[in-house]
């Protein structure tokens, strides 16, 4: 257990230090709320307004496009690292799966996911 006392106290200190920083930011930053602050980001819904609104296809087509290039790019990372390593079937296995991120990416096309006005 001795080797692992060096962890402990980093993150005894980390802990400590990051929660001093969160409380000197909550007690001395600065609370006026502006319009700015306040105003509709995100999806372009007023956050105030009826929350039975419609949402449009294209704003679930976005977050469709995002979960494939997070994938990709999540699962392609850790494969190009090891590629020297793997045998024949974890490439294949690779190229399936690209294949099939790739077939998501023409359905969105498709849908018009990829076009904004």
């Amino acid at each position: 257990m001795i080797e692992y006392t060096n962890i402990l106290i980093f993150l005894i200190i980390s802990l400590g230090l990051s929660l001093i920083i969160v409380g000197a930011s909550y007690i001395f930053g600065v609370k006026k709320e502006d319009q700015e602050k306040v105003s509709v980001y995100e999806c372009g819904f007023d956050p105030f307004g009826d929350s039975r609104k419609v949402f449009e296809v294209r704003f679930f087509l976005v977050g469709i496009l995002f979960i494939i290039f997070d994938l990709e790019i999540a699962f392609l990372f850790p494969w190009a690292l090891t590629i020297s390593n793997i045998h024949i079937l974890g490439y294949w296995t690779m190229i399936l799966f690209l294949f099939i991120l790739t077939i998501g990416l023409v359905y969105e096309w498709l849908k018009g996911g990829l076009e904004w006005e």
